[in-house]
């Protein structure tokens, strides 16, 4: 009996990673390897993921910063039909305040991946990149034609270089093909509400300080700006809900293993199309929870775009994907994920 193909999740145990884990097990029957060093991640989402599909996974726990090490634990894994590369830092705010740690962490680990790819001759690779890689640009929603402007933030920068490093090196890379994912803005949680964002340290992204300031952890938030050249003041974002974005790399990954991609490398807008405020968002939630938010207007933040949104068309057409979440539901998930997390006396 021939056996089970691989693939590989780098970064499996953090936010994006665990919920396209869930998708890959329910939507596929490839064996699934996780590899993270928990740096920015728990552990125990691999029990929540379990919890939720009813099945298990092998996972490694690795730095892949550590090419000695990269080549030593994965030098027995074969079989390998393709590799979905998460593992990155991802704060604009930690960026700014530390940038050559970001330079370490984001560069460094996508090189050893890549370069582990060419020992083993894996055919296939999803590069996770950002929305951040466009800068302020103003000619919205932008499309996958879109010029990159100057990067606002470290972070923002290593994954326009990231996107350089996987272009070249599918360029001259013998039968390897790619797909580059932007995301715009990830939010909400697991429908079952049993796995969800979970930062290490004090969250810098919207959603989870909305949803820890509702549940008491967080004092009171702030509201980064509101005097930016928008309806409302605030700033704009695409938000798009994380299993819908987890369901664009199965899509993406069978785009390549099926052949049907028409370049070797491919890139892709994964947003709703819609652009929501802060102020908006908050007033979603607001709406959803029955709660009101502690919130002040404070200044603006370093390394913030003012407003961007997608034009996903691309990502219609080639890849067959449809965003299945709108805001109120993006936000009622993960209100749900941080009732659970309330019930285990997490903060």
């Amino acid at each position: 009996m021939k056996e089970r193909e691989s693939i590989i999740v780098t970064g499996g145990a953090g936010y994006i990673g665990s919920h396209t884990i869930i998708e890959l097990l329910q939507q596929t029957d490839y064996n699934i390897i996780s590899i993270d060093n928990f740096s920015n991640s728990h552990a125990n989402a691999y029990e929540n993921i379990e919890l939720i599909t009813g099945k298990k996974i092998t996972s490694i726990r690795l730095d892949l910063c550590d090419k000695d090490a990269v080549s030593k634990q994965l030098n027995s894994l074969n079989n390998i039909a393709g590799v979905i590369h998460f593992a990155a830092f991802k704060s604009v705010p930690e960026s700014m305040a530390d940038p050559l740690l970001y330079y370490h962490n984001n560069i460094e680990s996508l090189i050893n991946i890549l370069d582990f790819c060419k020992q083993k001759a894996i055919r296939n690779f999803i590069f996770s990149s950002s929305c951040s890689v466009y800068g302020n640009i103003k000619d919205l929603p932008v499309t996958e034609e879109s010029i990159l402007g100057k990067a606002e933030s470290p972070y923002a920068y290593t994954k326009q270089v990231g996107e350089q490093m996987v272009d070249a090196f599918t360029a001259t890379a013998t039968n390897f093909n790619a797909v580059i994912l932007r995301y715009f803005n990830p939010v909400g949680a697991h429908i079952s509400g049993n796995i969800g964002e979970l930062p290490i340290g004090p969250p810098t992204s919207l959603v989870p300080i909305i949803t820890r300031t509702a549940a008491g952890t967080i004092p009171k938030m702030s509201v980064h700006g509101n005097n930016y050249p928008t309806r409302d003041g605030s700033c704009i974002r695409d938000y798009v809900h994380v299993t819908d974005i987890a369901d664009a790399h199965i899509k993406a990954l069978q785009y390549l293993i099926n052949q049907k991609n028409k370049n070797k490398l491919s890139l892709f807008n994964l947003g709703t199309g819609r652009g929501v405020t802060v102020l908006e968002a908050i007033d979603s939630f607001e709406k959803i929870s029955g709660l009101k938010l502690n919130y002040e207007i404070g200044p603006r933040r370093d390394g913030d775009v003012e407003a961007i949104y997608a034009n996903n068309n691309l990502a219609k057409q080639e890849l067959k994907w449809e965003t299945k979440f709108n805001i109120d539901e993006m936000m009622r998930t993960a209100w749900k994920w941080q009732q659970h997390l309330s019930q285990l006396k997490i903060n």
